[in-house]
């Protein structure tokens, strides 16, 4: 048994063998953001990623927002300049972790049951490890993409990416203003069918995001006092209709591609008046896939008065609106529908949703860098709850995908582990990750 480990170790390229170490020391750095400036670790973040290029040749500059707010950005060049580059992007930042809930310290990044712990394992700290792996020995190896490979390591995805992708847009546009197509996080990932074969969800769509915060304005006075026209009261009620509001279900491209990719692989029939039965059979991920099925209104915080006894004269609300792609427009007259005329509404935060085709180049080369590592896999779109850092590169008319390749476990809640406690990622999963990548890169 000691003699095959060390002959499978041997066996393996350095990148497979490196990856883990650098998503342990990625993970080791305490990047968690905060939403408030305060965070730790970014800038460390930054020179480690920007140290790891330059060992191996990579020029790389640290592009610093806000004092602390760093991102990395730097170029390979490829063997036809003609072409347009691919820009391969991850963030540097987590959400914050309490260790009280964890089994494994969430900034120790050990190693347990065949996985490495931490925060920002699959949030999304292991592509970062698996890009730099693979071009780590590319660069060694003297193995030049087919085309330039423009690289980003960013700040602030977490919040909106305000300090990160979105300032370099706008402040550094020409950094990526060549770029036509991008991979990121959140796709890629195996859905387990049977053992012979598993769809790898790629991401190709996000739904927009909307947090609002909402204001209702009465009659301030006592609070022993009849009063018609309190603000609380007209808040409270505006919140109720939202959170208990449920948006009709309105497939997009994407998801209803996804669907029917699932009902020919379960073999059931495609059924749009019963299409919650169907996500109900992914497994984990049916309530991320879920929430794609239509547009969500969450309320989330609550503020209003300063006293038992005094009505105040305003009260405010925070929500989280999330919209389909080509539907903002409807989805806002909703809300204000449901807000009704005495309360008012402005954004926190406000991205637009994002789509593109699946189909080009860029998909055969997914496809086929998957089927060679993967005989069992078939890759199929879908769109994503959440948002990413894609949001402000689309800006710039660059097609984004989510491709952060992974075989996982069938028995493995990846989805929930986003945000969640006990995020972890297999070591052989990153290292499957990295194989793909590398084929990839030559495909594309």
């Amino acid at each position: 048994m000691g003699d095959a480990m060390v002959d499978d170790e041997q066996a393996m390229s350095r990148a497979e063998r490196e990856v883990v170490d650098l998503c342990r020391e990625l993970i080791a750095i305490d990047t968690s953001n905060y939403g408030d400036h305060s965070g730790p670790g970014e800038r460390e973040a930054a020179e480690y990623v920007a140290t790891k290029l330059d060992e191996v040749g990579v020029e790389s500059r640290i592009y610093e927002s806000h004092p602390g707010r760093s991102s990395v950005v730097g170029r390979i060049a490829g063997l036809d300049p003609t072409r347009p580059p691919l820009l391969l992007h991850g963030h540097l930042d987590v959400v914050p972790a309490d260790a009280a809930d964890w089994t494994h310290p969430p900034f120790a990044a050990e190693i347990a049951d065949g996985c490495v712990w931490g925060r920002g394992a699959v949030d999304m700290k292991d592509m970062d490890a698996m890009i730099l792996a693979v071009l780590r020995q590319r660069m060694r190896e003297g193995r030049r993409p087919p085309r330039d490979i423009v690289l980003a390591f960013l700040a602030d995805e977490e919040a909106g990416g305000t300090w990160g992708a979105q300032w370099l847009v706008d402040q550094h546009p020409e950094l990526f203003a060549d770029c036509t197509e991008a991979i990121s996080e959140v796709g890629g990932f195996s859905l387990t069918i049977n053992q012979d074969r598993r769809l790898y969800l790629i991401e190709t769509a996000e739904k927009g995001i909307a947090w609002l915060r909402l204001t209702a304005r009465g009659k301030a006075g006592h609070g022993s006092m009849v009063n018609d026209d309190n603000a609380v009261t007209e808040l409270a009620e505006a919140v109720a209709r939202l959170g208990r509001h449920t948006f009709p279900v309105q497939l997009t491209k994407a998801v209803r591609e996804l669907l029917e990719e699932i009902c020919q692989e379960f073999d059931i029939p495609f059924d749009e008046d019963d299409i919650e039965s169907v996500v109900a059979r992914l497994g984990p991920i049916a309530n991320m896939i879920g929430a794609t099925l239509r547009h969500s209104i969450n309320p989330t915080v609550l503020n209003g008065g300063y006293k038992a006894n005094v009505i105040p004269g305003t009260a405010t609300a925070e929500v989280d609106g999330r919209f389909l792609p080509g539907m903002e427009e409807e989805f806002f007259a909703e809300i204000d529908r449901l807000l009704g005329p005495k309360v008012t509404r402005e954004f926190i935060h406000h991205l637009p949703a994002v789509e593109t085709g699946f189909e080009g180049g860029i998909v055969t080369a997914m496809t086929d860098a998957l089927q060679a590592e993967d005989p069992g896999a078939r890759t199929v779109p879908y769109c994503m709850s959440g948002g990413t850092d894609a949001k402000s590169f689309q800006r710039l008319g660059i097609r984004n995908f989510g491709f952060a390749p992974l075989r996982l476990p069938p028995e493995l809640d990846f989805a929930g582990m986003f945000h969640g406690v006990d995020e972890r990622v297999p070591v052989e999963s990153l290292r499957f990750g990295v194989r793909v990548l590398d084929r990839f890169i030559d495909l594309s």
